[in-house]
This record gives structure tokens, sequence and C-alpha cells, in this order.
């Protein structure tokens, strides 16, 4: 028998890495200016992207960018803050309602999380009777931490992701909307059933608290729950399983530094009594944003996967999900070298990444 050549079987060995590098890109979209969030219209009608100075638009094949749609609220466009998530409603083929996060400010010159929803017209140029639902109270950015994240839970709810304005102390202050997961009814109400309704030191819109940061958040389609990942200062990056009442711990509980290197003022290590733990943590900060589960039967290889985009890594992260733990795989599009605000699977199966630059790029991706 012939012996097998040395470089084919280290070939061999090494094909699990190589197939999770080696992907497919397909540049659909050039000269977006910080693109933050995208929503596929049904029926191959196109991606609503938003733009986060303040522009919200639609991306059609063959057809590539529309002017501005009329009927975005006016946002605040300052450091983090802008236009961030688009979201279609649950009922978006009767309704047309798509809902909206940004940033808006008031007289003191402090911003704040908003969310609200319009609808869209027949010919997808305009919103109309935009009303606002939610406002994160009281105003506290001066640029930072907004999240903004908005998620569906086919449940007759919406999740919101809040951050805490880079005020610490907020995540922890129910009275607060600052640091939080609220969940909403699909028309913008208070569910009765949420944890602190009817107490009057706390705000019934909160679902969850002591959140920084998060930046991503996706159902899980197999456990049917809401994940959520979230920057943590110098290090301490988070996925997190945001449930009902539950404390999630900053600033009291961290895997992070604050950035000088010191430890966090308030921080009492990163296991405190009362708070729950991620379900897995990066000790070295990749920046962690938009995430998507890959539930389609399109690339069977990447079933059970997990993606998540990284701004300050600029990659792809890809992690494999067993029940509610997750293993990190590999990475993607790192020889792009570009920030990676937005990752979503398309209805075709596709995985599709928005790149946060000032040329911006909308991308398809596949193995």
């Amino acid at each position: 028998m012939r012996p097998i050549p040395l470089l084919l079987i280290l070939s061999a060995l090494a094909l699990p890495a190589l197939s999770q590098a080696a992907v497919r890109v397909e540049v659909l979209q050039n000269r977006l200016a910080q693109p933050w969030g995208m929503a596929f219209l049904p029926d191959d009608q196109g991606i609503l992207i938003t733009l986060r100075g303040g522009e919200l638009k639609r991306w059609q094949p063959g057809k590539g960018l529309s002017a501005p749609i009329a009927g975005v609220p006016q946002v605040w466009a300052n450091g983090q803050g802008g236009l961030l998530d688009v979201a279609l409603a649950p009922d978006f083929a009767q309704s047309r309602r798509v809902w909206l996060s940004y940033a808006e400010s008031d007289a003191s010159g402090k911003a704040g999380t908003a969310v609200g929803y319009g609808r869209l017209s027949e010919d997808a140029t305009q919103l109309t009777n935009f009303t606002v639902v939610f406002r994160q109270q009281p105003k506290l950015s001066v640029g930072n931490h907004f999240g903004g994240r908005l998620v569906f839970d086919g449940k007759g709810y919406v999740f919101i992701g809040l951050g805490e304005n880079n005020q610490r102390a907020t995540a922890q202050d129910l009275s607060k909307l600052q640091g939080k997961v609220v969940r909403l009814t699909e028309t913008g109400g208070v569910p009765p059933d949420n944890p602190f309704v009817g107490r009057a030191d706390a705000r019934p819109e909160i679902w969850a608290y002591g959140i920084r940061n998060p930046q991503g958040m996706a159902m899980n389609p197999w456990s049917d729950t809401l994940w959520l990942n979230e920057h943590g200062p110098r290090g301490g990056d988070e996925i997190n399983i945001p449930e009902k009442g539950k404390n999630y711990g900053w600033p009291l509980a961290t895997w992070g530094v604050n950035y000088s290197g010191l430890k966090i003022p308030e921080a009492k290590g990163p296991i405190v009594a009362g708070t729950e733990q991620p379900i897995f943590y990066w000790e070295k900060s990749p920046a962690v944003s938009g995430m998507a589960f890959y539930n389609s039967d399109t690339f069977p290889q990447w079933r059970q996967k997990l993606f998540i985009g990284a701004l300050k890594d600029k990659e792809v992260i890809v992690l494999s999900v067993k029940g509610n733990a997750v293993t990190e795989e590999g990475r993607l599009l790192q020889e792009r070298g570009q920030r990676i605000r937005d990752v979503r699977v398309g209805p075709d199966g596709y995985l599709y990444v928005l790149t946060d630059e000032s040329d911006g790029e909308l991308l398809k991706v596949s193995p």
C-alpha cells in the first residue's frame, strides 16, 4: 500500500479550521454611513437598514439603495447615539408597522434611548403616524451606552436592551431605566405580569437589570428564550439569558476591569451572591455586537451555531450552542479588517453582515 503523504494528512486534519475561515463573501452594498441595524421585508422586497446619522433606507437586489425613507423621527446623532435598531412587527403583513430605536436628547442636552413605530407605505418610501411608545428615563447619556436592540419574542411581547448611559450605579437602580432589559406589549404597553409591576420603587417596564451595554439580542430558536450580549469594560464581554426579575450583576459583579486597569469601584468580584453569572464571557473584550442563531436548512454545517459581530476585533465570532452552553469555535472575516455592527440570518439562510464604517458595507456570507 502506498504511504499517504504527510501533507495530505495535515491538510485533512486542518479541514475543520479551514472551513471556518474560508467563507464566500459578496458585497451587496457599500457607501453606507455607519449602518447599525437591518430587517428583512417579506416577499423579497428587500432589507431595511438604519444609518446611525438618522436615515432609514431600503436595499433591494438589482436596485441598490433607496433614498432616505421619510417620516423617521429626529435623532441625537452624537457619540454612540443616533438611529439604532429596526424591527418589523410580527403582524407586519397586515399592519406594515416598523419599529425603530434611537437616541434622543432633552433640554438639558443629555440623551437616552427612545422606541416607537410607524406605518411603512406600500411603496416603502415613508413612515406615517410615527408613535413613540417608550423613553429611557431619566436622560443621562452624554454619548455612551444606549443599547437599543429590539427583539419580538413571538408571544406578543417586544424586548428592548438598554445601556446604562455610562452611569454604572444606575444599572442596579430599579427606579431608572438605565442598564435594563425592558419588556412591552406589541403595541407598547406594560404587560401586567412584568416582574416589578405594582412596586412604587421600580419601573414597571423592567424585565431584567444589572446590564452594562447590550449590543446584541436574539431569540434562541431551540429554547425559545431571549439571549443577550453586552460589552464589559476592559474585559468581561458577556452572553446572558435575561430572565424575569433577575440581576445580571453590573457593576457589582464583572469579569472585567476599568479602562485604566484598576478595578471597577463598585465591583465585589466576578461572582457575587444574588447576581446571575453569564453563560459565557471573554476575558479580552472583542466588543461584541449584533448576533444571530443559525436555524436554517440552507447550510447544515452552520446549524446550532451562534454568530456574533465584533467591533474591536473586526470579525464575526462563531460559537457552538448546546442547550445553554456555548463554546467558541472560530472567527470569520478577519481578513477584511472591518468593524462588525450587525449579523442576521436572512430568509434565504445566508448570513448578512453590516460593517460599522464611514464607508460601511452590507455583506452576504456563505460557507
